[in-house]
């Protein structure tokens, strides 16, 4: 048997096709009797709208895509559950790419989302290379970045400021008395994430008369494993610290890990600070004292500030630099 259509909705209530369509699309034109005819013609006969009938009416497809460097971490995780919590109930989709590291495959998926006719994109994470923003321009849908941001393309962003949050975490380290204070990086080439942070650190060490040592800083990806060898590298090689900045929470967990097999106590040896307050950071012994992002809600606005441009309530919307908060665990501890 065939799935009922909307002729057969149409039918069943007594109206026309054309009434049928503005009722499930919220036009006006309508008596308040009409819809209620129309609904329960609906429901008695289990009609599901058709997505892309619905998008001949309207032009949308009612998806959007989501473009992240690793959908596996929990990182990205939190920021989707925030975007999908607000599409689902604006009735729309969400289509998640995975790009992979340094942006392999993002053109790639680009395309994609040009061909599934996607009505508007949530960039994440990554540099918006020209290239991207090209192939995003040539598809005309809008595009929200979080936790990124282009200094060329006039594009609404979401994210924290990572200078600011990064000084705030290293002063923190130096009101508990550390002087000596390492740093594990991520890349420099990194514009977003990278280079900031490692700014922001080196700006609170100045403005507290500590002088910044180039060897007290090791660079790494944002990843467990190369923080090991970050902190290997600074353990070998570099002047004694009693304290680590580490620009991402699993950084910082990748050398808690490598500390404890070299026989480091962890906050008695060595305290640890992180950045991000992924769920793990409360599970790992000891708990990690870190830098909160809200990227559950940074997802929400992400999600609000693209779905106002597709429908059109809003021409623009403004970009949005989200408040940041230390939160104290158990890796920090007070220098004697």
């Amino acid at each position: 048997m065939n799935p009922p259509t909307i002729k057969d909705v149409a039918k069943a209530a007594d109206v026309s096709v054309a009434t049928v369509s503005r009722v499930l699309h919220n036009l006006a034109g309508y008596s308040d009797q009409t819809k209620h005819k129309v609904m329960r013609a609906v429901e008695e006969l289990g009609y599901q709208p058709n997505a892309i009938a619905r998008g001949l009416v309207n032009k949308r497809t009612q998806t959007i895509g989501v473009l992240f460097p690793d959908v596996s971490s929990s990182f990205s995780s939190d920021i989707l559950h925030g975007i999908e919590e607000i599409a689902q109930a604006r009735g729309f989709s969400v289509i998640v790419c995975n790009t992979a590291e340094e942006g392999k495959r993002t053109m790639k998926y680009l395309q994609v989302l040009r061909e599934k006719q996607v009505d508007g994109i949530v960039f994440t994470s990554e540099v918006l290379k020209d290239e991207y923003f090209q192939a995003i321009k040539e598809m005309r849908v809008p595009v929200i970045l979080v936790n990124t941001m282009s200094q060329k393309h006039m594009i609404p962003y979401v994210k924290v400021d990572d200078r600011q949050a990064a000084y705030h975490a290293t002063a923190y380290l130096i009101q508990k008395g550390h002087r000596e204070i390492a740093m594990i990086s991520g890349s420099l080439k990194d514009q977003i994430a990278g280079y900031p942070r490692l700014d922001g650190y080196r700006q609170a060490l100045t403005d507290n008369g500590i002088e910044y040592t180039e060897s007290r800083v090791a660079f790494g990806e944002f990843e467990l494993e190369s923080s090991r060898k970050a902190m290997k590298k600074l353990l070998a090689e570099a002047p004694p610290f009693t304290a680590v900045f580490a620009a991402s929470d699993e950084m910082a967990i990748g050398a808690m890990n490598y500390a404890f097999e070299q026989g480091l106590k962890i906050p008695e040896d060595l305290s640890i600070i992180g950045y991000d307050d992924l769920k793990f950071a409360r599970m790992v012994y000891p708990p990690l004292t870190t830098i909160h992002q809200p990227l559950t809600m940074m997802g929400r606005m992400a999600s609000e500030k693209l779905i106002a441009l597709i429908e059109e309530s809003e021409t623009q919307v403004s970009s949005s630099i989200v408040s940041h908060h230390l939160v104290e665990r158990q890796t920090v501890r007070s220098k004697p």
